[in-house]
């Protein structure tokens, strides 16, 4: 049996192996999670996204559009319960001495008309008004309870409808299914613009509103007509609707293009 001195010499020997082994295995992770993220980072851009990024935005967007049911809707409110409006960005309202008196709207694509619709708010007044209070959350982390006023989409749609993608005439209340599958919407000047799936763009809590709290919409609020569409996060939520356009192909989506999720579904 050998001496303590010697047993300790070995077991410093044994560590100082395990050490330097520990050691290296250490670097290869380390090597390895960097190769990881350049590998990642420089990968060919998908709307302004790593494509292996984009296609797990994808995946979320899949889960969330199977999730999705018509008559789920959200939580409504009373008045007591409103909270102090805030400004989620101001970008397409840029435009200096905007007249809301001025504005139309122009719709592309409806069902039947060779030229694009173009309307006045006094057209949007004309249909059925619809008044609830919801909540609207912002990708920063805060939320707003809003009094909206304004035009069911569904209502909208059913006046002014998209094409259909089969042989039959659209029909917007009982098929929707065979309506095209999206819908563009963007700022006069086309700064900021937001695609959407066609179903949540019909669902029953999606406005299209000309007052907040019981006012008509400021400026900074997207006078004189914006979207409020509470299954959607607050990006989707567009201000000053310039233009509204059905599509059967996936429109473009300005913070879809900074790397952020297309579907935005909450």
């Amino acid at each position: 049996m050998g001496s303590v001195t010697e047993h300790n010499s070995e077991v410093k020997a044994a560590m100082g192996r395990m050490s330097r082994r520990s050691f290296l295995w250490a670097g290869i992770a380390a090597l390895g999670a960097y190769s990881g993220v350049h590998w990642l980072a420089s990968r060919q851009e998908d709307w302004g996204t790593p494509w292996p990024f984009r296609r797990a935005l994808e995946a979320n967007q899949g889960v969330g559009m199977d999730l999705y049911r018509k008559g789920q809707l959200s939580p409504t409110y009373l008045k007591a319960d409103l909270t102090e409006l805030r400004q989620n960005g101001d970008v397409g309202l840029e435009e200096e001495n905007f007249d809301p008196s001025e504005w139309t709207l122009t719709v592309n694509n409806v069902f039947g008309k060779d030229e694009p619709t173009v309307l006045t708010l006094e057209d949007i007044k004309k249909l059925p008004v619809t008044t609830q209070i919801t909540e609207m959350f912002c990708i920063e982390g805060w939320s707003m309870k809003v009094e909206w006023k304004g035009v069911r989409f569904a209502d909208f749609a059913a006046k002014y409808p998209p094409s259909s993608r089969t042989s039959n005439p659209p029909d917007v209340n009982n098929k929707p299914e065979e309506l095209v599958r999206y819908v563009s919407m963007m700022t006069p000047n086309e700064a900021y613009y937001v695609g959407l799936d066609m179903a949540s763009a019909l669902h029953p809590q999606t406005l299209l509103c000309y007052e907040m709290n019981g006012e008509p919409l400021s400026l900074d609020h997207g006078a004189p007509l914006r979207l409020a569409i509470p299954v959607k996060y607050g990006v989707k939520n567009l201000k000053r609707i310039g233009s509204i356009t059905y599509t059967d192909q996936r429109p473009t989506d300005y913070w879809a293009e900074q790397g952020y999720d297309w579907y935005a579904g909450l």
